[in-house]
């Protein structure tokens, strides 16, 4: 096992020995507890407070949701897990404001991931932020810049980073088992997707701030499409697919073939499935020119059959052979005419989202770097994010990775920043 490999696993094994004692009835001194304020109360929010309760270190003294059926949901999380009720509140800056909060969770729509993220980096405060980092690149950065000028730990919740078979399928293809990667393909076809109709425009739930929704996104009357889930399909708001599914498979992609950021992106797609309101497309395909190889991202939705028979995974092909990964393992095949070595099949290993936030709660005591650092976080969400601003300009893009933008295209670099609505305003917003 490498040390990526070795890694998890022993993070996996710290969280299940802490989480066994804390079920046994052994108590943490108060100086070594860790409060969480949670910012988003639905599925993936109570998730991962669910995860965090695994360690017996953390409490949570609020929860944070602008829809009261959510909040609800999360105040019986903590009650159930902790045996307390948390404080209620719809505003996240009142979780930010909380002397006895040490660290943010933020597990909101995409849009409303830097605010919170920046605003807690600014009050001392280290944040765990779901995936991807941000709506666009500019505010990405706004985030890498409020984490490492206020020293703040910032992970975010690509747990696959963490996972074991994951770890041990990046080694091998950084080790040069498969030789000279040239090539790599991800994919992500996905059955379980299908319309989400036609529903008409109305008044938002009642218990629901729906201007606090919004937040710095543009007015819009409310439609349930655009709220809880189906938000992904929206430009306002999110990426669709592209940002959603692709932030995990890109990370392990770029994992494993570094940092050197891509030259040009083009990408083609559209609604060719899916009769419904939603915006972003249901079959896309990125092409991603990188120094010294080239990638694809594929999705679609309504069908599962993907290449080598999984519905979705990542294809690295190399001088001397291939390696394909996803969630059920990892194999590696050698080039017919090479066979220096025999084909192999290695299994998936355990969840991996209790590793990554054990991980991200040693690099809060310790003061380390976590595995998925804001820096890396926001460097292949970008990868993903220009997947889609060249599909929404129809045009290849030439990225100037030193500026962070598009050279010569003022209509890709519009979509590369974000404007906020009045009075919302992002630290560090650059381009804005």
């Amino acid at each position: 096992m490498g040390a990526p490999a070795a890694a998890a696993a022993g993070a996996a094994m710290l969280s299940a020995n802490e989480a066994a004692s804390y079920a046994s009835g052994r108590q943490v001194a108060p100086s070594n507890r860790l409060r969480v304020g949670l910012i988003g109360c639905g599925g993936m929010g109570r998730g991962d407070l669910a995860t965090f309760f695994l360690n017996p270190e953390v409490d949570c003294p609020i929860v944070c949701d602008v829809d009261d059926a959510m909040l609800a949901q999360g105040v019986a999380l903590v009650k159930q897990q902790r045996g307390n009720t948390p404080a209620t509140v719809k505003d996240f800056r009142r979780v930010i404001d909380r002397k006895d909060v040490d660290v943010v969770l933020v597990a909101t729509p995409d849009h409303w991931h830097a605010l919170p993220t920046v605003y807690a980096c600014q009050a001392g405060k280290d944040v765990y932020c779901e995936k991807p980092l941000a709506k666009t690149i500019a505010e990405g950065r706004a985030m890498v810049e409020a984490a490492r000028r206020h020293n703040r730990v910032v992970q975010m919740g690509t747990q696959w980073r963490s996972g074991i078979h994951f770890g041990a399928a990046v080694e091998a293809v950084r080790s040069g088992r498969i030789g000279k990667v040239r090539q790599v393909r991800c994919w992500a076809f996905h059955d379980w997707l299908g319309d989400v109709g036609h529903p008409k425009d109305g008044m938002p739930p009642a218990g629901v701030d729906y201007d606090m929704w919004l937040g710095p996104a543009p007015k819009h009357v409310f439609n349930p499409n655009r709220f809880h889930f189906n938000f992904r399909w929206f430009w306002d708001y999110a990426g669709g697919l592209m940002t959603d599914w692709g932030v995990h498979l890109l990370n392990i992609a770029m994992w494993a073939m570094g940092t050197d950021p891509p030259k040009h992106v083009s990408s083609i797609g559209g609604k060719f499935a899916l009769d419904d309101n939603s915006e972003t497309p249901d079959t896309q395909t990125a092409i991603y020119e990188f120094p010294t190889y080239t990638l694809t991202w594929e999705h679609r939705v309504g069908s599962g059959l993907g290449m080598n028979g999984r519905t979705w995974g990542i294809w690295f092909t190399g001088s001397d052979g291939a390696l394909i990964v996803d969630d059920a393992g990892w194999e590696i095949i050698p080039e017919p005419k090479k066979k220096r070595w025999e084909a192999a099949k290695f299994p998936g290993s355990v969840d991996a989202r209790p590793a990554h936030v054990r991980n991200f709660l040693d690099c809060v005591k310790s003061r380390q770097k976590p595995v998925e650092d804001v820096e890396f976080g926001h460097f292949m969400s970008g990868v993903a994010h220009l997947g889609n601003v060249a599909y929404r300009t129809g045009r290849t893009i030439t990225w100037d990775a030193a500026k962070e933008r598009a050279v010569g295209d003022p209509a890709a670099n519009a979509l590369i920043t974000c404007q906020y609505r009045r009075p919302w305003r992002l630290p560090y917003l650059k381009g804005a």
